[in-house]
C-alpha cells in the first residue's frame, strides 16, 4: 500500500526526537518503546510485524512479518499511532542514545534502504520492514553488523537513528570507501558491501580497529556514524566497576593497600 505523507520536525542536538504531524486518518509506525509523547486524538495499537494493513497471507503474513523482525534482533511488535481526531495531531519518537535522527525519503532512493539492525526508529504507515541477507559469506561471518541487516521498502518517509555525528557520502561508480564495520549506518542497494582484511597481523592484533574493514563500492549513497552503540557500550563497560560495590569503594581500597605498603617500607627504615 502507498505510505501516508506526513510532516515532521526533528528537535534537539545530542539527544534528538522527531515530532510527526498526522492529518485525520493518517498513521505512523514506531519501534516498541520509542514514543515520547502524543496528542490525545491519537490512538495506539500494538501489532505483529511492521503494522502494514492487509498484509498478504492473513495470519501467516503477519507471523512472517513479525518473524523477520525477530531475526533482525527487534521486538516482535510495533506500535501504530493513528489520528482519529478531526484536526491535525502530533506524536513524537525519541532516540535511544546520543546521536542523530535521519529522515529518509525512500521514494528518492529507489524505494529501498539497507540499514543496521537497530537503526529503524519510526516511519509513515505503509513502510515494509524486512531483512537483507548479505550474499557473501565473508560479509556475514566477519562483518560488524552480521549476516542480517534491516531492509526498509516504501515510497515515503522513514526515520533511522545513528550514534554520534553522521556523514553522508555519495560514491560514484567504482569509487571505494573503507569503513570500520560498526560505523556503517545505512546504504542504498546499489552499493556493493563486502569485508576486507586489514592486511597486516600487527595492525590486526594491536591497532584496535579489528581484523576486518567494510569495503563499500559505488555507485550509491552511504551513511556513516562516528559512535556505534557497540563502541559506546564497550567503553561504559570498561569504565564500570567489575565487582560489587561502588566505584568510590573500588578506588579507595587500592589507596589503603598502597598506603599500608609504603608505611611498612618506611617503618622498616626506622627499625
Amino acid at each position: 500500500m502507498a505510505m501516508d505523507v506526513v510532516d515532521y520536525e526533528i528537535k534537539g542536538s545530542e539527544m534528538q526526537f522527531v515530532e510527526v504531524e498526522l492529518d485525520p486518518g493518517e498513521a505512523a509506525v514506531g519501534e516498541a518503546g520509542s514514543m515520547m509523547f502524543m496528542d490525545p486524538g491519537i490512538t495506539m495499537d500494538t501489532v505483529f510485524g511492521d503494522g502494514r494493513q492487509n498484509a498478504g497471507g492473513g495470519l501467516f503474513g503477519k507471523l512472517l512479518s513479525a518473524g523477520k523482525r525477530l531475526v533482525t534482533g527487534e521486538s516482535l511488535f510495533t506500535t501504530v499511532y493513528t489520528n482519529q481526531a478531526a484536526g491535525k495531531q502530533r506524536v513524537a519518537f525519541a532516540a535511544p542514545y546520543p546521536g542523530k535522527i535521519l529522515p529518509m525519503d525512500l521514494s528518492k532512493m529507489g524505494g529501498t534502504l539497507i540499514c543496521q539492525k537497530d537503526a529503524f526508529l519510526c516511519a509513515a504507515r505503509g513502510v515494509s520492514l524486512g531483512i537483507a541477507l548479505q550474499q557473501k559469506l565473508s560479509t556475514g561471518f566477519f562483518g560488524g553488523e552480521g549476516f542480517i541487516m534491516q531492509r526498509l521498502d516504501g515510497d515515503g518517509l522513514a526515520f533511522v537513528h545513528a550514534g554520534g555525528t553522521v556523514v553522508r557520502r555519495e560514491l560514484q561508480a567504482g569509487q571505494t570507501l573503507l569503513v570500520d564495520t560498526g560505523c556503517v549506518v545505512a546504504y542504498t542497494p546499489s552499493v556493493d558491501f563486502e569485508i576486507q582484511y586489514v592486511g597486516k597481523i600487527k595492525t590486526a592484533l594491536f591497532g584496535g580497529e579489528g581484523l576486518f574493514l567494510a569495503k563499500m563500492t559505488g555507485p550509491g549513497q552511504v551513511w556513516l556514524q562516528s559512535l556505534p552503540f557497540s563502541r559506546l557500550a564497550s567503553r561504559i563497560f570498561a569504565a564500570a566497576p567489575q565487582r560489587g560495590g561502588s566505584r568510590e569503594e573500588g578506588s579507595v581500597l587500592p589507596m589503603v593497600a598502597a598506603g599500608g605498603l609504603l608505611g611498612g617500607i618506611f617503618g622498616g627504615d626506622d627499625e
